[in-house]
């Protein structure tokens, strides 16, 4: 769901929001050190579900490209007036 300039912005949910996906994000990352620790990305690619694997990176650079354009708001905002 994307926000239109037109579109009012209801700020305590968008705060819960974020935070209740930083939570998420936290575990989902946690998850990935387990396996990280415990396996080779070689013996990861060759013996996991390729299914479960392409569908996890999928949703992996889903998350990056979003938080890419975050970053990109933040240090839009954060940069002084000329």
């Amino acid at each position: 769901m994307q926000s239109g300039s037109r579109k009012q912005v209801d700020v305590a949910r968008l705060k819960a929001d974020v935070a209740a996906a930083g939570v998420e994000t936290l575990s989902a990352r946690c998850a990935v050190d387990r396996i990280r620790l415990q396996y080779s990305p070689h013996d990861v690619a060759r013996f996991a579900e390729h299914n479960t694997l392409k569908k996890a990176i999928t949703s992996a650079e889903a998350v990056y490209r979003f938080f890419a354009l975050i970053e990109l708001e933040l240090k839009n905002t954060e940069q002084p007036d000329r």
